[in-house]
């Protein structure tokens, strides 16, 4: 019992340590961002400085609004196209599914490094330029959709689909009504991480943009390089309050945490 005990407190210490490390640095961003000094000097002295200048700095805000932009594209074709796909390989067997299949994951684990090389190579070289970045997005963030909905299409039983066409149901009635229903956690989750991989990616965002096409995680990078600025800490604050906002809604609404 006494083990158990000690056990069960290491653990929750070990947890909260790991909390710690994971926010600790978004938290002192945050604050940060409404802090007067903008070079992080003590003691904090509140202010909104940082939130008003970020609306006047038009270059950070249209870079904002282009990766918004991008990463929903890149979400909603990835989501259509991966869903798809994911059917196709649950439903049918054909030559070579096993080979498509492993092949989904270098992708994932390639570095974006080499991958972004390879794309700048590649689109540029047949002439792709504009949609060259919407292109690269979409190509990295398809198969996280994929593997995602893959994965809860196997806990998903064929004989419910098998049932629907007894009563009548045609293909679309049954992928409409009897399908998507059940998969459409994976679906969401799966949308997830594309729009996340679309919003934060740099190294192919920095290789593929065309001039004059800048990005927020690009945009982040030169503001850097040229001196930081409290007014990148006030965005970053925005998106994170904003995508955990959003979070927690989807994981509410669709319960992925369980009933509870």
């Amino acid at each position: 019992m006494m083990t158990t005990r000690i056990l069960e407190g290491l653990g929750r210490f070990y947890i909260g340590l790991l909390l710690v490390f994971l926010y600790l640095p978004i938290i002192i961003m945050a604050l940060m961002s409404f802090n007067v000094s903008p070079f992080y000097q003590l003691p904090f002295e509140w202010t909104t400085e940082w939130y008003a200048s970020l609306w006047q700095n038009d270059q950070l805000i249209a870079a904002t609004w282009n990766s918004l932009e991008i990463a929903v594209i890149t979400t909603l074709i990835s989501v259509v196209l991966g869903s798809a796909a994911s059917l196709a390989l649950f439903r049918y067997d054909f030559r070579g599914k096993k080979v498509l299949q492993a092949l989904l994951f270098p992708p994932i684990a390639i570095p974006w490094l080499i991958t972004g090389t390879a794309m700048l190579i590649f689109f540029f070289g047949v002439g792709i330029g504009l949609s060259a970045i919407l292109l690269g997005h979409v190509a990295l963030a398809l198969p996280y959709v994929i593997v995602v909905v893959s994965a809860r299409l196997q806990t998903f039983a064929p004989e419910l689909e098998e049932a629907a066409r007894s009563l009548g149901a045609n293909q679309w009635q049954v992928t409409r009504r009897v399908t998507l229903p059940w998969i459409m956690p994976g679906v969401i989750a799966g949308g997830l991480f594309a729009f996340a991989v679309s919003f934060d990616q740099f190294v192919v965002s920095y290789f593929l943009a065309t001039p004059g096409q800048t990005t927020l995680p690009v945009e982040i990078y030169a503001a850097i390089r040229k001196g930081f600025t409290p007014e990148i800490n006030a965005v970053s604050t925005i998106i994170i309050v904003v995508s955990m906002a959003l979070m927690l809604l989807t994981a509410r609404f669709f319960k992925f945490g369980g009933e509870k």
